[in-house]
């Protein structure tokens, strides 16, 4: 197995992609490790290595971000060690019972919101899936929309500019109610 590593925008986290699929569908973010440990036993492994500080999935990736003491040439073999280790010995990413919890989308969606997650689905998460990050709709409310920056964007320091002049100038120009993009915390 051969496990390629890439630099993301956000210094602190690093996009490592196994050659093969991570979770089928959605995404998985994970920032506690009791929380890892309960559903997922390959977040559990990674979290084991000294200095992980979050570890987010994607559908053919995996980002790790490390602690702010921590250098990336010492925890890196270690890293790479546990997703081979995990992936050849043939064990889920996830547990079954964090696969069946995951949310459903509201249908009851009015049509301002079906349009902004219509366009965040096709135009905003493939691009910041390539980053090793994730974005997800939190809301929409009196014009303003509410996101979740996660994996390699959760703490990158140009979130900021990829939400205002990214995302919200896109979601403005195609929508008009949308006046303004805020993140989550």
């Amino acid at each position: 197995m051969f496990i390629q590593t890439e630099q993301t925008p956000n210094p602190a986290t690093l996009k490592f992609l196994p050659g093969q699929t991570v979770l089928e569908t959605g995404t998985a973010d994970f920032t506690d490790p009791a929380e890892a440990g309960t559903r997922s036993p390959l977040a559990e492994s990674l979290f084991a290595v000294d200095g992980v500080a979050a570890v987010f999935f994607g559908h053919d990736f995996i980002t790790i971000t490390k602690g702010a003491d921590q250098d990336w040439y010492v925890m890196k073999p270690a890293l790479l060690g546990a997703i081979m280790e995990h992936f050849t010995a043939g064990k889920p990413v996830m547990n079954e019972a964090a696969l069946s919890a995951t949310p459903e989308n509201n249908e009851a969606d009015d049509e301002v919101v079906t349009q902004i997650k219509e366009l965040l689905e096709t135009r905003v998460r493939p691009a910041v899936a390539q980053d090793g990050g994730d974005i997800t709709f939190h809301g929409f409310d009196q014009g303003v929309v509410y996101l979740e920056m996660r994996g390699a964007c959760a703490g990158c320091p140009s979130s900021t500019a990829t939400l205002k002049m990214g995302i919200e100038n896109m979601l403005r120009h195609y929508i008009p109610e949308v006046v303004e993009v805020r993140a989550t915390i």
